[in-house]
């Protein structure tokens, strides 16, 4: 009776992990980008930061 409502909560506690773990990886590596173009003294409007072209 309680099988399909546990499996539901975990199936949905797996992907709100998964979610988080994505974002955290993708904000790791825009700060790293961040910190590498500060150092470099390159100023880079928002539009080149994130690869759009013109």
């Amino acid at each position: 009776m309680m099988l399909w409502p546990t499996v539901a909560l975990l199936g949905f506690l797996v992907l709100t992990a998964l979610v988080i773990a994505m974002g955290t990886q993708s904000t790791a590596r825009y700060e790293q980008e961040q910190r590498a173009a500060a150092r470099s003294g390159g100023a880079r409007t928002a539009s080149e930061a994130v690869g759009a072209r013109a």
